[in-house]
């Protein structure tokens, strides 16, 4: 099996996203969103209860979340940034009453599945025309690869990954042959 892939491209990660909003598909888009901006595994996002992300009391998206990660067991803050904010409000004032899981099958009310959210990405994926193997754990990817190319430090992505070793998040960051080109042909060290 191929390994997934993040979404080098900027733009392209608008379009996955705007692929839904424009549709009106909030649930998908407010995945879409979280995924990429929160480099939570989908296993993560999909236990996300409304609770968690919505203070019900001054009626705002809260702007941190607590996580206790399923596959680590390990609980983190992440911060939600604007567009985060911004993509949970727009859902908020769609769903009649948002109590219980956040990304939810509308039909049984509990957590879609993660072979749906893969669905749902790769539905998105497929009819946009995306290059390259992207999934739910694009999302993830993506937000690492990005955050690399905006020159965060890898030790600070390896963190906010959970991961055990360096070389685990430098396999994740995607680094492509293009990415190395582009360090040989941009140093020079004479004028």
């Amino acid at each position: 099996m191929a390994a997934t892939e993040p979404i080098r491209d900027k733009n392209q990660v608008r379009e996955l996203a705007e692929y839904y909003l424009k549709s009106g598909q909030l649930r998908n888009y407010c995945l879409v969103v979280l995924g990429v901006h929160t480099a939570l595994r989908v296993s993560d996002l999909l236990r996300l209860r409304w609770e968690d992300v919505y203070d019900f009391k001054s009626f705002h998206v809260r702007k941190n979340v607590a996580v206790t990660e399923q596959k680590t067991g390990k609980t983190k803050i992440v911060t939600l940034n604007k567009k985060a904010v911004q993509a949970l409000s727009l859902y908020a004032a769609q769903v009649p009453e948002p109590r219980g899981f956040l990304i939810v099958n509308i039909r049984t009310k509990k957590a879609i599945s993660r072979i749906q959210a893969y669905r749902i990405i790769r539905g998105a994926a497929e009819a946009l025309k995306l290059q390259g193997r992207v999934s739910c754990h694009s999302l993830r990817k993506t937000f690492g690869y990005h955050a690399w190319k905006a020159g965060v430090s890898p030790a600070v992505i390896m963190e906010i990954f959970n991961h055990s070793s360096l070389a685990v998040t430098r396999r994740y960051l995607g680094v492509s042959q293009d990415d190395k080109d582009k360090v040989y042909l941009g140093l020079s060290f004479f004028a």
